[in-house]
């Protein structure tokens, strides 16, 4: 494993990672084809001190040997295994009790990094005093050659210099019927400033599988958290077809309102945030409804199914104009199929 030893391999440095700059925590499920890359894109970061911690959230695959395999190479890295696979969410959380640096960092285990974004974001953070820093990512397609690849931004398709996010605007960022699809803020992995999860207690909740990073970081602004975006840095994500992140269920959903319920009853909130908080809500409200409806026919749950209509009058004329369209598209093909068989 010598090709991912690096310069602060020796025994007296295990202690330096208390004094390191940046924290990177890593998740990581099944995630030997790429678990690597992650690491060393994490270890190569030029002009700040680094420590990896890399939970393995119980992988059914090499995962774990991998990891441990990387921290023999190199005394920056420690390895933290879950007993049960509980999730992102517990997995950083696991993660943050373990850090030992100014900042810290997520990086999922099948996206990297470039070598001076830690630096850039570091200096970022200290010059403005901003407790959380989010450079736009930029996306490649699996598959794609890492260095040759297009790569196109998440957020926005403009430069925004250094840009000031307050709780009502970082909560529209994360709107699909303002924003775009899959374009969310949320999505975003900023550097974030140590001593300030510690004085708030903040950690992502792990009863959530969808949307843990939005509750995260919303709470955080709530609690008075400096916040920008700025540019990208050189976090490389990898769009995967089959990601977890883009495929939930519909109690994934009810969990991510429930966030919105708890934010609506913060003390902090103001009555303008208030409005744009109840407004993804019900954004939420509507993707859950559907989910539910479908989920609720596939086992022929019929009270299930009328539940799903017990919601606000937006999220109801969502689901029947949803329906109306179901209808259009099978008459159509029935229609289709008709005519076939008559040609």
């Amino acid at each position: 494993m010598t090709a991912f030893a690096h310069p602060l391999s020796d025994p007296e440095d295990r202690q330096s990672v208390n004094l390191c700059d940046v924290t990177v925590i890593i998740p990581a499920w099944n995630a030997t084809a790429t678990l690597a890359r992650a690491v060393d894109s994490a270890l190569t970061q030029t002009d700040v001190r680094v420590q990896v911690i890399i939970i393995d959230d119980r992988s059914t695959d090499d995962t774990l040997a991998l990891a441990r395999a990387l921290a023999d190479s190199d005394a920056r890295v420690t390895v933290l295994a879950q007993s049960t696979n509980r999730g992102p969410a517990a997995a950083r959380n696991a993660g943050l009790a373990r850090a030992g640096g100014r900042f810290v960092a997520p990086l999922d285990s099948d996206d990297f990094m470039t070598p001076g974004r830690m630096a850039a974001l570091v200096a970022l953070a200290d010059d403005g005093a901003w407790d959380f820093v989010a450079d736009d990512l930029w996306q490649i397609n699996e598959g794609e050659d890492a260095q040759t690849a297009p790569r196109r931004r998440l957020f926005s398709d403009t430069a925004v210099g250094v840009e000031k996010i307050a709780l009502g605007g970082f909560v529209r960022g994360n709107m699909t019927e303002i924003h775009g699809g899959r374009r969310e803020i949320g999505f975003l992995k900023p550097l974030m400033r140590r001593s300030f999860l510690e004085a708030h207690n903040l950690r992502y909740r792990d009863d959530m599988r969808l949307g843990e990073d939005y509750d995260f970081y919303a709470t955080a602004l709530l609690r008075g958290a400096k916040f920008c975006l700025t540019d990208p840095k050189g976090y490389i994500a990898v769009v995967r077809p089959g990601s977890l992140s883009g495929h939930h269920d519909a109690a994934a959903l009810r969990a991510l309102v429930r966030a919105d319920d708890r934010l609506l009853c913060d003390p902090a909130l103001t009555a303008t945030d208030a409005l744009i908080v109840r407004a993804h809500r019900i954004e939420t409200l509507k993707r859950w409804a559907w989910l539910e409806l479908i989920e609720a026919v596939r086992v022929k749950d019929v009270r299930r199914g009328v539940g799903a209509f017990a919601a606000p009058v937006a999220v109801q004329a969502s689901l029947l104009g949803k329906l109306g369209e179901q209808v259009l598209v099978r008459s159509g093909a029935t229609i289709t199929r008709i005519m076939g068989r008559s040609a």
